[in-house]
């Protein structure tokens, strides 16, 4: 009796122990699968956005070269632009990543492991949901919160900066309009920054000063910079009345004009709780309870379509990333000994840019109607349950 008692408690342990080296297998085969993932994502993002920005940042070099500004300026609004960069490639190198590992991990006879170890392929699953919603939240977080706050930090460089190099935007043969109100031509200009044949006009269509001169170059007096103009005229229309007078020296101050630089946030870069609050009080709903006296910028009845389609973008976009995920995990459906594998690895392909394009591509229907865009919000999440209910069809309802 007390033997097998004995006997009965050592298989009890034995069982148990064996069920605890399971757990703890699965969670470092899970955990070897993921820091594999993620190792090759964060390398693939990083450097695909580095790469992105340094093009981006030579097409910044206008902000000095065509405007005239300071290069910190320069390098703030550069930088600031990465982190809208990260959001956009977020989900392709994501999607890349997952397909590429697990692949390989099939290829390699390296996902037998998991089945041998009693790993059940929905519970793989239900791993990388878990973590393609954590995903998700880090992106709304980015593309909500951080992205529009340092697109509006990197505007407010452009605002409340000023032009400090002149010689730089005036470029010869070349319209200039970067003052506002004011337009400059030369029609050559030496080595030393000197104009010949300056063109200027300034006001507007009924009232406008035109002056012409042979030569000219720049100065600065203290705070303010001038252009030094020589052998020239200048013809005034004020209410139709013509008057002209010659010069053999003038001096145009730049300073006391202002750049063309945008002074408003632009949509793109207000807050999302502001754009939610806006967006609530146009289409005159009760849900939220607001100070009657909020005010944001652009919000009116005629810029609603592109405070939705921003929303849009911050919100329900990062939703495909658990899409994408599920997608990449429709590789471990077959087994490499299939003979339709590697057709079935670029279907798989060809499905996660499909969902990718179909993110993008439904900003342009959304519009006024509310119900409308309700149908295209709920896309996504028609995509998960559809792809996860086929996984629990596949491996946990059908008996292999």
């Amino acid at each position: 009796m007390y033997l097998r008692l004995y006997l009965n408690c050592k298989l009890i342990v034995e069982n148990i122990y064996v069920l605890f080296c399971q757990i703890s297998m699965k969670k470092i085969l899970f955990r070897k699968l993921l820091s594999d993932c993620l190792v090759f994502f964060f390398i693939s993002l990083f450097s695909t956005s580095i790469i992105i920005w340094v093009f981006q940042a030579v097409n910044f070099l206008d902000i000095i070269v065509e405007d005239g500004r300071d290069y910190l300026v320069y390098i703030n609004f550069s930088l600031l632009n990465f982190p809208k960069i990260l959001t956009k490639v977020i989900p392709f190198i994501l999607f890349f990543s997952f397909l590429y590992i697990i692949a390989k991990y099939e290829i390699k006879n390296e996902l037998i492991i998991f089945w041998n170890f009693g790993v059940n392929k929905i519970e793989l699953v239900n791993f990388f949901i878990k973590f393609s919603i954590l995903i998700m939240i880090i992106q709304i977080l980015l593309t909500a919160l951080i992205v529009p706050k340092t697109q509006d930090l990197a505007r407010s460089f452009l605002r409340t900066s000023s032009i400090n190099f002149f010689e730089n935007f005036i470029k010869p043969k070349v319209f200039n309009a970067t003052l506002k109100g004011l337009t400059i031509y030369s029609d050559s200009k030496d080595k030393n920054g000197n104009l010949k044949e300056i063109y200027l006009k300034k006001g507007s269509e009924n009232n406008f000063q035109i002056t012409y001169a042979k030569k000219g170059g720049f100065k600065k007096i203290g705070n303010n910079t001038y252009l030094e103009l020589y052998l020239g005229e200048t013809i005034s229309v004020v209410n139709d009345k013509i008057t002209s007078f010659k010069f053999s020296k003038s001096d145009f101050n730049l300073t006391n004009f202002d750049d063309n630089t945008t002074t408003y946030k632009k949509t793109q870069e207000v807050a999302t709780i502001d754009l939610i609050k806006c967006y609530h009080n146009l289409m005159n709903f009760n849900f939220l309870k607001i100070e009657k006296n909020f005010k944001v910028e652009n919000c009116r009845k005629d810029n609603i379509n592109n405070i939705l389609k921003e929303l849009y973008k911050r919100i329900i976009i990062p939703l495909y990333i658990p899409v994408l995920i599920l997608i990449s995990l429709l590789l471990i459906t077959k087994s490499k000994e299939n003979t339709n594998y590697f057709k079935h690895r670029f279907l798989i392909f060809l499905m996660g840019l499909s969902a990718i394009i179909i993110s993008e591509m439904t900003i342009r229907f959304i519009d006024n109607d509310f119900y409308k865009n309700i149908k295209i919000f709920i896309i996504p999440i028609i995509l998960i349950i559809s792809l996860y209910s086929l996984f629990l069809f596949k491996f946990k309802f059908i008996k292999h």
